[in-house]
């Protein structure tokens, strides 16, 4: 008997309760699970299978969570534009829209946290390093660059909310 037919139904649940927020990246981290177990030379060598397969599923989410919150899927500062409507310069009234979005979008930034207000004007505008940012706020580098994801987050919260029409 397979490893995946006398396991896999109890894994795929362990797997979505602990991918609630991320449910669709549940096959992906499953089939890793099987390729870490698929380069194993000795299997005999396992004693419990069911306690190993556990121990690398956890591993596996470990290294999942570390990717998250080091690149989170959110939009780039860089982008910010791009996720408003396409617009052609040519039409005066489409552009002035798109400038009153944009100003939305910092206005409630800047209510939200005048720090990552600031810290997306400096990154974006400025072209400022996380490095630099935080030498002029006075903040470490790290606490620079999680305002800058904070910035990030709350405009694709307020972009997706608001929609950009």
């Amino acid at each position: 008997m397979s490893v995946e037919r006398a396991y896999g139904a109890g894994l795929r649940r362990f797997l979505s309760i602990r991918l609630r927020r991320a449910p669709s990246d549940l096959p992906d981290i499953f089939q890793e699970i099987f390729v870490r177990l698929l380069r194993i030379k000795d299997h005999e060598t396992i004693r419990n299978p069911q306690a190993y397969l556990y121990t690398v599923a956890s591993h596996v989410l470990h290294e999942y969570a570390l990717k998250r919150s080091i690149g989170p899927e959110t939009m780039d500062p860089l982008e910010l534009g791009s996720a408003l409507p396409s617009i052609t310069a040519s039409d005066p009234a489409n552009e002035a829209e798109l400038q009153q979005q944009i100003a939305d979008v910092a206005h409630a930034l800047e209510k939200f946290s005048p720090r990552a207000h600031a810290v997306l004007l400096m990154y974006r505008c400025e072209g400022m390093t996380l490095a630099e940012i935080g030498k002029r706020l006075g903040v470490s580098h790290t606490m620079a660059r999680k305002y800058l994801m904070r910035a990030i987050a709350f405009c694709d919260e307020y972009l997706e909310e608001h929609g950009a029409e």
